[in-house]
């Protein structure tokens, strides 16, 4: 294929896109609603099918319609950003760990206070089942560690924005994937668990100042086990 054509078809592959959100802004699509065939929305923005697909894998990737075998292509509930842009820019801007750190630390205390306010009972089920699986997992470090990601995200959720919750996941996957490298090395399983339970309880009592609070000791100390952890393999 041609540059020329390279382009035309990245052209048409965003009219899709951009199709898709105005069906979205202007309400005729919703979550969990199926999107047009291919070949209605071939006919409805006037480019090839090839192109509406090129344009569904972009919608994917960005999380915004999942495709689901021989159902169709949806509306996620729950569109995500990814997290590999922001390790980019990070490692261009020579952005530190202490500053991405911060970062997290600012978004997830505030999230929680906001979750305090606004989380609904199923929410609290869901931040609570979390935990739940963290107690159950405390010999299996890996486990654990999928269940903690999940239970800062299920505490995102609960803020009841969706932009914070994207930004809480895009930035919680760049701290897994640190962690669960050290994370078999870790000593303090069922105090991280003692506290994740902590932050549920303020949630549920919708206490946006002890979410806050807490929240902000639980990432203080997980921060300082990290380092130690790291240490130790530095020694090594």
């Amino acid at each position: 294929m041609t540059p020329a054509h390279e382009a035309r078809d990245v052209s048409a592959s965003e009219q899709i896109v951009h199709h898709v959100r105005r069906l979205v802004e202007q309400g005729e699509l919703g979550v969990g609603d199926k999107l047009p065939a291919e070949r209605t929305l071939a006919l409805q923005t006037g480019v090839s099918r090839s192109s509406v697909r090129v344009g569904l894998r972009a919608l994917s990737a960005m999380g915004v319609v999942q495709s689901r075998h021989g159902a169709g292509t949806f509306i996620t509930d729950a569109p995500a950003l990814e997290s590999e842009p922001l390790q980019f820019l990070a490692a261009l801007h020579g952005v530190s760990r202490d500053e991405m750190f911060e970062a997290r630390r600012l978004l997830e205390v505030g999230v929680a206070g906001l979750s305090a306010e606004r989380a609904t009972g199923d929410q609290l089920v869901a931040i609570a089942d979390e935990v739940t699986s963290m107690f159950a997992s405390i010999d299996d470090p890996q486990a654990f560690l999928v269940h903690d990601i999940r239970f800062h995200r299920a505490v995102a959720s609960a803020s009841g924005n969706p932009i914070l919750a994207a930004v809480v996941e895009m930035v919680s996957a760049i701290f897994y994937e640190t962690r669960r490298q050290n994370v078999h090395r870790a000593t303090d399983l069922r105090e991280a668990a003692e506290m994740h339970r902590s932050i549920y309880h303020a949630v549920r009592a919708h206490d946006a100042a002890a979410a806050r609070a807490t929240m902000n000791q639980h990432l203080m100390q997980s921060e300082r086990a990290q380092v130690m952890e790291e240490a130790v393999i530095d020694h090594d």
